[in-house]
């Protein structure tokens, strides 16, 4: 079943192809920049009764002609069915586009990702006739950008990594230095890759960080969350909003807040104070480390 999480995984290609070349030169393959990107239709079938769709299709032109298809693939865990339908896909690419195909897998846990890594050999032992070999992208061998000014250069990359990482134990800062790079780029940029970030960490623990970090700055992203924090705040005033979303933070990490610490961070009218208590939220062990030099 294809889930939001799956969609942002492959999506964000869309967004911006120039991150396969920019993370594959990173670990030795140089791939060249492109010149233009054009999207394709995904539906790869040939009868009515068998269907087959890749997740995303781009048409990749680069200045020294050697173009290329980028078939990209988003892999939540391990399928040997799909095996064939990548085989398939691009034998079918190449015959239909007359230009060679690049199969790209992205996965959010290396041991999916080391599956999908693995050549596909089609053909019996001895002498196969065909072998896939994909290019894989996960956790483990894409960057952990976690210092905000390294995200700011590269907003799309850091989205991909705080996606990609989302189950590992530092995606906290990760997340922390990409809310911090949205916060410099246009409205519209910031939206777009805020929400498939959101939508690309799915279920998973990182998403209540990642979404109790948007609830800062409530006048960039449209999530389920932020809108439901947007018209509390109007409602109840701007110092009662962050109020709640600091409190709101510390129970989400499982912090015992206290009734006292409760009336304090409720009864603060102060929304540079707020904010910092806020912030200080995201990383604090005991709920009263929030007011320790405030």
């Amino acid at each position: 079943m294809v889930n939001s999480s799956h969609e942002a995984m492959h999506r964000i290609f869309q967004e911006d192809p120039g991150i396969f070349t920019r993370t594959f030169r990173t670990l030795g393959i140089p791939f060249t920049d492109p010149v233009s990107v054009s999207l394709l239709p995904t539906d790869l079938t040939e009868t009515r009764p068998l269907e087959r769709r890749v997740d995303t299709l781009l048409r990749v032109d680069t200045a020294d002609g050697d173009g290329y298809l980028l078939a990209v693939e988003a892999q939540g865990r391990k399928d040997p069915a799909k095996h064939s339908s990548w085989t398939y896909y691009l034998a079918h690419l190449n015959a239909k586009y007359g230009v060679g195909p690049v199969l790209l897998v992205v996965c959010q846990d290396e041991a999916t990702a080391r599956w999908a890594a693995r050549p596909i050999r089609i053909g019996p032992p001895q002498w196969p006739s065909l072998t896939v070999r994909p290019l894989v992208l996960g956790p483990h061998n894409v960057p952990a950008v976690t210092d905000p000014s390294t995200a700011a250069r590269d907003v799309p990359l850091a989205a991909f990594s705080a996606i990609t990482h989302g189950k590992d134990p530092n995606a906290p800062a990760i997340l922390k230095a990409l809310a911090a790079a949205l916060k410099t780029v246009d409205e519209e940029t910031a939206l777009i890759f805020g929400e498939l970030t959101e939508l690309g960490l799915g279920k998973t623990p990182a998403a209540q960080i990642w979404r109790d970090l948007m609830a800062i700055d409530l006048s960039f992203f449209r999530s389920e969350t932020s809108q439901r924090l947007r018209a509390e705040g109007r409602a109840e005033g701007k110092a009662e909003g962050l109020a709640e979303a600091v409190v709101r933070v510390l129970e989400q990490r499982g912090v015992s807040v206290s009734q006292d610490v409760s009336d304090r961070v409720h009864g603060c009218t102060d929304t540079d104070v707020l904010d910092e208590w806020l912030a200080r939220a995201l990383s604090a062990t005991e709920a009263e480390d929030l007011f320790t030099d405030v």
